[in-house]
């Protein structure tokens, strides 16, 4: 069993004890991926980064998590596939040639 699915399961398993299912459809999911995507943002607001808490940071980066794998686990999507499937996708968008050292969107290359 993969890591992945293992964090899945537990999460899985946190949420039904408490009957939270009801409220996990994935539009929802999606929006609480936004929310703590904020918080996360919150922490560096008005600070160098490296003046951000980092335990702040890890407890926001990983509700972003948490809430990523169970929308990824709703649409049955496999998250190691989907990352690896993206940045081949995005390795054809932003050739080495034309965006080394370039923060150009793809089509601005």
């Amino acid at each position: 069993m993969s890591d992945i699915k293992k964090i899945t399961d537990k999460l899985i398993e946190f949420r039904n004890e408490r009957d939270w299912e009801q409220f996990h459809n994935p539009k929802d999911l999606a929006l609480a991926i936004n929310i703590e995507s904020s918080e996360l943002l919150e922490e560096y607001l008005w600070k160098k980064p490296e003046e951000a808490n980092k335990e702040s940071v890890k407890e926001e980066l990983a509700d972003v998590f948490a809430y990523a794998f169970l929308l990824a686990d709703k649409y049955n999507f496999d998250v190691k596939q989907i990352v690896l499937d993206k940045i081949e996708s995005n390795g054809k968008k932003y050739p080495i040639d034309k965006s080394k050292g370039s923060a150009k969107k793809y089509n601005k290359l």
